[in-house]
């Protein structure tokens, strides 16, 4: 049969190798060297093609493994443990009450970091118990538990962690929140490598620090705050707990804000202390008697509203006016500042200003919209200020009136003139010896008279009141300026300046200026200034500067604070001999509101020029207080006389002042016993003496050697009304003979040898004086004028004055 004919089939594949007749061909073809040939496998068929074999297995897994510790490798060396992220090292300055109470937070984050060792053992133990039992003895990650937690995940049973304590705190310290396989990785890498650069105890430590509990609360200090109102070295175990049950759900297992969630919170509560018996940390039998720790209300934001602006802004100034902080190193936070500031008190002032000013202003009074209190007390013994009054409110106000130094002291400057009389042993023109019994001319617009006589200088009395011949007691209590310009005079201007700033009135303070003037009170000291000062009377003449801060720590590290240092400032005689003649002010002189205090009591009233401002400095043996009412436009910034205001026609030292004064020292006091003060007054002080030769005081006499004249005072106020120098001719020419000499405040002083003198620029303003000869008479003329000042505002308010 032909090819053409032949038929062809397919191939059996079974037979494709086999030889016909040749049953061995099945196992192989032979080559031509007679070797066999290498069996093939037989395809996979069916249902087996569906799995791989065990060599793709074996060779994707040894794939895997290469690029897992490849991509480990990569990223160990790749990723670099960062920078902190911005939130984690922000801190707030806590700012406390003596007592340990929270006065104020002055950050926008509410965290307080701590050492470790501040953090109780059972605290501590409680948040491991919770969060990482393990910590201590295993790797910065935990493999099998990220894969478990994962595995629940993708399985429906819910978002598991599966984070150690490390991870947990490379997220909130050098990382942030988001959830995202970037951030896992890196997460995981970087605890890898923090856990060989720092140890154990120093990452447990930073993860208390940043970790969020709730209510606003960054770290463990913060929380037990936030939820117990303590500090962290003062939680219980129980305490301690519960706030580690919040690391699992902050907000849901707040049971205050939740109560809904409570038993969810028990459950998580029950479970951290059974862990904590398991692990050995906690007696069973403890355990079994641990109640629940409900915590407190939440309370809101302690920001810097009502009156902890002032009081902050107080101690700042303090901190760094004094070289204790630099304001760079305060701002970055994180400082616990313990005040020497008591609550009780605080409270009580608050409520003082609250009841006799503030519920007396009407909205339909003008004069109202002006009015600002400010307000200081200091314990004259410590210097400790416990209490201060600042305003309305910090966040509607700014400047803080205890601490301003642009309205004039009035009257209450009094005090410091005598003092400085008994401490210098000062006489009048005549020579006679000047004590609370010394007469003196009280005539209304009297000359004030030196050594060469006149000086031009003629204030007025309240209400241009006449009192002729009267003693210095009653010329204090009646506050009359005719009498006080003298005794300024008698005294020696300089010696005055220089006795008040030794009490405690600061050398720089505006228009603290040695020229009779200066007895009515023209210079602008602070109201905590004139507390300081009003302090160092009511300690025996010993003065100290006033201190309003007790204790600063930063991360567990006290910051040392300045010794107080205090030195007779004037003899104890002077000071108490004016203590007692400041005593009758209040037993029925201008101050006898204050006798409200219903306890043994001195003080002094004052009024500024033009009635725009009152005051009422007093003390008792174990408290001075000095309280402030002031006239401001509330949208210029500009001072306004309080005429019309509170429905007064005037409101002087002796109304509103002297009654916030008496209400907040008897609440201040009212817990401890009524003092008596326990003086030793300079001899003689009470012996009666007679007025002058033919019924004055002006013959001349011995004058203290640095009593100068003043042909011209600068503008200073009354007790209630402002006097001013009176302008008269001026002699056309001055003698032959006559001396010239420059005055170094505007218009303040004028020649004293009968020469003409013109007064220089000074302190923003210009003055010129002139002055005659003796011989032929006094003629002086001067004006003198002050330029607007500025107050600093804080947070760049500028305020004029």
């Amino acid at each position: 049969m032909s090819d053409e004919h032949q038929t062809w089939a397919p191939r059996d594949p079974s037979a494709a190798s086999a030889s016909p007749g040749n049953d061995e061909g099945a196992q192989g073809s032979s080559s031509g060297n007679g070797k066999k040939g290498r069996t093939k496998r037989p395809k996979r068929t069916g249902w087996r093609r569906l799995f791989p074999t065990w060599r793709m297995v074996l060779g994707s897994v040894l794939v895997a493994g290469l690029l897992l510790v490849g991509g480990f490798f990569a990223g160990y060396q790749l990723v670099d443990i960062p920078a902190a992220n911005a939130g984690a090292d922000a801190q707030s300055n806590v700012y406390f009450y003596k007592d340990g109470t929270v006065l104020a937070r002055d950050g926008e984050v509410n965290r307080e970091k701590v050492k470790l060792s501040q953090v109780p053992s059972n605290v501590q133990h409680a948040v491991l118990a919770a969060e990482d039992r393990d910590f201590y003895h295993q790797p910065a990650v935990d493999v099998r538990a990220m894969f478990r937690a994962g595995w629940n995940t993708v399985t429906g049973k819910g978002k598991q962690g599966g984070s150690t304590i490390t991870q947990q705190y490379v997220k909130n310290y050098y990382l942030g929140q988001e959830r995202t396989v970037v951030r896992k990785a890196k997460e995981f890498f970087i605890a890898i490598k923090l856990n060989r650069e720092q140890s154990k105890d120093q990452i447990f430590e930073g993860y208390l620090n940043t970790s969020y509990f709730g209510r606003n609360a960054y770290g463990i200090q913060a929380a037990a705050q936030a939820y117990y109102g303590k500090n962290v070295e003062d939680l219980t175990t129980a305490e301690g707990a519960y706030l580690a049950s919040l690391l699992n759900a902050p907000s849901q297992y707040d049971v205050v804000a939740h109560p809904g969630n409570k038993p969810a919170a028990l459950d998580r509560w029950t479970y951290v202390l059974d862990g904590m018996v398991k692990e050995g940390w906690l007696d069973p039998g403890e355990r079994s008697t641990t109640e629940f720790p409900v915590p407190g209300e939440a309370k809101p934001s302690t920001g810097l509203s009502g009156q902890r602006g002032y009081l902050v802004q107080a101690v700042e100034a303090y901190l760094t006016g004094n070289g204790i902080i630099d304001e760079e190193t305060l701002a970055t936070g994180g400082h616990r500042i313990t005040t020497t500031l008591d609550k009780k008190k605080q409270d009580a002032f608050v409520a003082a200003v609250k009841d006799n000013v503030m519920k007396k202003r009407s909205g339909d009074r003008e004069a109202d919209k002006n009015v600002r209190v400010g307000g200081a007390s200091i314990v004259p013994e410590t210097g400790e200020v416990v209490a201060m009054y600042g305003g309305i409110d910090y966040t509607q106000q700014y400047v803080n009136n205890a601490t301003r130094r642009d309205y004039q002291v009035g009257s209450t400057f009094k005090p410091f003139v005598f003092t400085a009389a008994v401490a210098g042993g000062s006489t009048t023109q005549d020579g006679r010896r000047i004590t609370p019994e010394t007469y003196y001319d009280g005539t209304n617009k009297r000359t004030v008279q030196g050594p060469q006589g006149s000086t031009g200088y003629d204030p007025a009395n309240e209400d241009d009141v006449d009192y002729g011949q009267i003693t210095v007691r009653t010329a204090t209590d009646k506050s009359v300026n005719s009498v006080y310009a003298q005794m300024a005079q008698d005294v020696g201007p300089e010696k005055v300046r220089e006795t008040a700033v030794a009490l405690g009135i600061p050398k720089a303070t505006p228009d603290l200026t040695a020229s009779p003037s200066i007895a009515l009170g023209p210079a602008t000291a602070s109201v905590l200034d004139l507390t300081e000062a009003y302090a160092t009377l009511a300690n025996h003449g010993r003065h100290g500067p006033y201190t309003l801060v007790d204790k600063v720590t930063k991360d567990g590290t006290e910051v040392e604070l300045p010794d107080r240092k205090t030195e007779q400032a004037v003899s104890r005689e002077a000071a108490d001999t004016t203590t007692a003649l400041l005593r009758s002010v209040v037993e029925g002189g201008t101050g006898s509101a204050a006798q409200a205090v219903g306890r043994p009591a001195v003080g002094k009233t004052g009024t500024a020029e033009e009635d725009k401002a009152a005051w009422f400095a007093g003390y008792t043996p174990d408290l001075a207080t000095v309280v402030a009412v002031m006239g401001q436009n509330p949208e210029s910034g500009i001072q306004t006389p309080l005429y019309g205001a509170l429905g007064l026609d005037r409101v002087n030292g002796g109304g509103a002042p002297a009654e916030t004064w008496a209400a907040y020292t008897e609440a201040a006091l009212r817990s401890s016993p009524a003092k008596e003060f326990d003086l030793e007054t300079a001899p003689g002080s009470d012996e009666p003496q007679e007025p002058g030769e033919d019924g004055t005081d002006t013959a001349t006499g011995p004058a203290t050697p640095d009593g100068t004249p003043s042909s011209t005072a600068p503008s200073a106020p009354a007790d209630t009304t402002t006097p001013s120098a009176p302008t008269a001719p001026a002699s056309s020419a001055p003698p032959a003979n006559g001396n010239s000499s420059t005055g170094t405040t505007g218009g303040a002083t004028g020649g004293a040898d009968g020469g003409g003198a013109t007064g220089g620029d000074g302190d923003g303003g210009t003055g010129t004086g002139t002055e005659g000869g003796t011989d032929g008479g006094t003629d002086d003329s001067g004006t003198g004028t002050l330029g607007g000042t500025f107050i600093e505002g804080v947070r760049g308010a500028r305020y004029p004055g």
